[in-house]
């Protein structure tokens, strides 16, 4: 029983905000741990019919992937385009209008 309470001693709220606070946008969209815990969710928010909860899941995670790819690519405008902008501005429209179709539009 000592075990099972030192486990959940992990999750107090201080450790997990100092963990969060170390995290960086890039580690964590690549941390196993959390693309797993996110797939869970969004599955079961799927099954259970929770569309505002999906569409949050989704929406979160996709811009925390987008943010990570363009940072990582870098947006230095040299010329009159840059293509991994255009990436950012073109999934953040897709990341959008797939929160507002299943939050709006979609009907069960």
């Amino acid at each position: 029983m000592n075990e099972f309470l030192k486990l959940f001693e992990n999750f107090q709220t201080e450790r997990v905000v100092a963990w969060l606070q170390t995290m960086q946008i890039s580690d964590l969209i690549h941390n196993p741990y959390f693309l797993g815990g996110v797939a869970a969710v969004s599955i079961f928010a799927f099954f259970m019919k929770w569309r505002f909860f999906l569409a949050i899941c989704l929406g979160l995670s996709g811009f925390a992937y987008l943010i990570s790819y363009t940072l990582q690519k870098g947006t230095q405008l040299d010329g009159l385009s840059n293509p991994t902008l255009l990436v950012f501005v073109g999934g953040g429209a897709v990341i959008i209008g797939l929160v507002i179709y299943l939050m709006f539009i979609k009907s069960e």
